[in-house]
């Protein structure tokens, strides 16, 4: 746990695009499964309307959108993305530095993403930090509801023994923001690959990963 001096008992970090940089790798490969069935809709598009969102959430948008889609549009959709991850897939820059500092501060740390466990175990892996987090990470299989709901956040939580007042949760998209909110949580926004004001409900918004050390324990000394 974390000393009486500080703020946080536990950091719950969203996965992609927080600690692995695979969004821009989602929204292609979403793109080109999309694609391969006649249907266009851009990165920026992909971006803007499915980020943070599970792949339940995300094939309800693209029905109203596009129609019906195939029952293996999901497994289609995983394939693509595991096919790229496993080529290109790399930690955010200045993560590392983030979990050092924990560390050393004995400040705990977890993992909540809309993605399920076996997709965060092996992003984790493949990008070289699972050994970071353990078993220390959460799914989409572990809420009821994605977000924007608070469930995620709360399972970890609970799975942590921290009560949610007393956490802190790093985000890049703005369903994570507000399923932050809902839990009761502070939620600091990561804007390097989103818009700002996409973050501007977070209670502080940064677009370097070495200023998050600071915003979580403050200044080193």
């Amino acid at each position: 746990m974390a000393t009486d001096g500080q703020r946080w008992y536990l950091v719950i970090f969203d996965n992609d695009g927080v600690v692995v940089d695979s969004e821009p790798l989602a929204s292609l490969a979403m793109h080109e499964t999309l694609a391969s069935l006649g249907h266009h809709m851009s990165v920026d598009e992909i971006d803007e309307q499915l980020k943070g969102g599970t792949l339940g959430r995300s094939r309800g948008v693209l029905e109203q959108r596009f129609g019906p889609l195939p029952p293996d549009f999901e497994d289609n959709y995983t394939t693509k993305l595991y096919q790229l991850m496993t080529n290109q897939l790399r930690p955010v820059p200045g993560i590392e530095a983030v979990l050092d500092r924990l560390d050393a501060a004995g400040v705990p740390y977890c993992i909540a993403s809309s993605g399920r466990r076996d997709r965060v175990a092996f992003a984790l892996e493949t990008a070289g930090v699972s050994r970071r987090f353990g078993e220390r990470y959460w799914g989409a299989e572990d809420a009821l509801r994605g977000k924007p709901a608070p469930d995620l956040f709360l399972a970890a939580a609970s799975g942590m023994h921290v009560a949610p007042d007393r956490c802190v949760v790093v985000e890049d998209s703005e369903l994570g923001v507000q399923a932050a909110h809902a839990a009761g949580m502070t939620v600091f926004g990561f804007a390097a690959r989103t818009p700002a004001d996409r973050l501007s409900s977070a209670d502080a918004v940064f677009k370097d990963m070495a200023d998050l050390p600071d915003l979580l324990l403050g200044p080193a000394r």
